[in-house]
């Protein structure tokens, strides 16, 4: 059986979201735009499903949740004030003579040692396998270049960490030869465009690098509005754009990209820590309940010498991917920076009173920030399977299947009448299908033998399959067949059984 550690597992993800539907690259007829993907019909109704699991539990059935919908783009002294126009960068290397572009902390390189001493240097990209591809390219050099001795382990070191004299020694992944990398210089991620009819500075704007800025530049507003008190949350899912230099790894890192954040407001004299932990734990739970296996999922602290000055501690939920372990949901204690920041930049004050003590304050944010498309490529890769098994005539065939829970499947149930030509069986079946139509995601299948007809669905993630057969209209008690994914156990069953097996599951 395939699982997330096989190296071909993102290949066969990526062909399999092709085909049946899931993602396309963006603009494909006109050759693609580099980190800009299209959700087909099967993907956008996953991608719905998370986001609407996401937002039920975290604002509808919780007390201390709101949500929010913040523009797109905002003033432009909203990113001044966040430190996005000056600080928010990454580090740029060029290759002179091949024109690529490559993030300085994703460009890795070793010296050569050997004996002792450096004679040479080496360099890879990111992946999952960084230090091995150092390792054999040292080993290469020193066999090309006829060295004996013996060959030290190599050291990897991104690209930051390089010294000025070392740089034109370093080759560029590119050629292959050294001289023609740059040093690293700031590169702001954030897209440009300009509002109204002028193209001058006045009228420069930007589409948001986070959702989080809304939250904080409407705080006062739902403060005087959303009847809430502390603690309290301020919650939003959107569209998010950072000018990535190098995005790669499918939907991982794209250039456009979907956020679900969630900024909770604390007392200044709260106990930040353990509301730090106890959303740290939610974000986990949550995870596990769309389906995610906890002995893929681990936990990142950040050292303290790491972190933002004003940031009292920030903790990711990893996943492992085929790629590497990545960062997946990130949970950060803020303090109460970005409201001060608003404070001082707009002149608003951010200040609430406290009944309590009779004085005013600033609250204090924990903010829980997780993309829609990582966790959509992570239920991807956890679900996906290859696997032998038998057809009805016991003859051993593949089957493809994506486990998918059924709170976040495309499909929840397709219905397929045993034979499209008998028009008891269609009827029946069109009758039902209708009936789970007003509340469910559901497809209706009557091509082909029933055996293909589930390889499709399993394909796809559909969780269950009935099928309208003869003992449905022939036999009293009006049942039909039940064929469950994952273990392909088939069971007779009632249609009020099968709403109540969706209400239990579903939601």
């Amino acid at each position: 059986m395939s699982n997330a550690a096989e190296p071909n597992l993102m290949e066969a993800l990526v062909s399999l979201a092709k085909r049946r539907g899931f993602i396309y690259p963006s603009s494909e007829i006109y050759g693609g735009l580099n980190g800009f993907f299209d959700y087909g019909p099967l993907g956008s109704e996953l991608k719905k499903n998370i986001r609407d699991c996401w937002w039920n539990d975290m604002v509808r059935r919780r007390d201390d949740i709101v949500g929010l919908e913040s523009s797109i783009i905002m003033h432009p002294k909203v990113w001044e004030a966040s430190g996005h126009v000056a600080g928010f960068s990454d580090p740029l290397v060029d290759c002179k003579v091949s024109k690529q572009r490559y993030r300085a902390d994703q460009l890795f390189w070793s010296p050569v040692v050997v004996d002792g001493k450096a004679v040479g240097y080496v360099s890879a990209l990111e992946s999952e396998k960084t230090a091995e591809d150092l390792q054999a390219a040292a080993e290469l050099f020193k066999r090309k270049k006829a060295i004996t001795g013996t060959l030290s382990p190599v050291v990897a070191k991104d690209f930051t960490e390089a010294q000025e004299a070392e740089i034109p020694l370093i080759p560029s992944p590119a050629t292959g030869e050294p001289g023609s990398l740059t040093a690293p210089r700031a590169f702001n991620m954030m897209f440009q465009t300009n509002v109204g009819a002028m193209t001058d500075a006045s009228a420069v704007a930007y589409l948001r690098p986070e959702t989080a800025q809304g939250m904080f530049v409407d705080f006062k507003n739902v403060w005087d509005t959303g009847r809430v008190k502390l603690p309290f949350g301020i919650a939003q899912i959107g569209k998010s754009f950072r000018n990535e230099i190098t995005p790669r790894n499918f939907i991982f890192r794209s250039r456009e990209f979907e956020q679900m954040e969630m900024e909770y407001f604390i007392h200044e004299d709260a106990d930040w820590s353990k509301c730090h932990q106890e959303w740290i734990e939610w974000c986990r739970q949550w995870l596990l309940s769309v389906g995610l296996p906890e002995s893929k999922l681990s936990l990142y602290e950040h050292k303290k010498e790491k972190l933002a000055f004003y940031s009292k501690g920030t903790t990711d939920i990893m996943f492992e991917y085929p790629f590497g372990v990545q960062e997946l949901w990130g949970i950060a204690a803020r303090g109460n920076y970005d409201l001060g920041q608003h404070a001082t930049a707009s002149g608003k004050p951010q200040e609430i009173f406290d009944e309590a003590t009779k004085k005013k304050f600033v609250p204090h944010v924990i903010e829980p920030a997780v993309g829609v498309d990582r966790i959509l490529l992570a239920v991807l890769c956890a679900g996906y399977a290859e696997e032998d098994v038998k057809d009805e005539k016991g003859n051993v065939e593949k089957r493809t299947v994506l486990r998918l829970s059924p709170r976040i499947a495309p499909v929840k149930v397709a219905v397929l009448p045993l034979l499209k030509n008998k028009e008891a069986l269609t009827k029946r079946a069109h009758d039902l299908y209708k009936k789970l139509q007003r509340r469910y995601a559901v497809f209706y299948d009557d091509g082909g033998n029933i055996g293909k007809r589930y390889r499709r669905q399993d394909e796809i993630g559909t969780p269950w399959c009935v099928t309208i057969d003869f003992d449905t209209i022939e036999k009293p008690g009006d049942t039909f067949t039940l064929r469950e994914r994952d273990s392909m156990q088939q069971t007779r069953i009632t249609e009020a059984d099968l709403f109540a097996l969706l209400e239990d599951k579903v939601h």
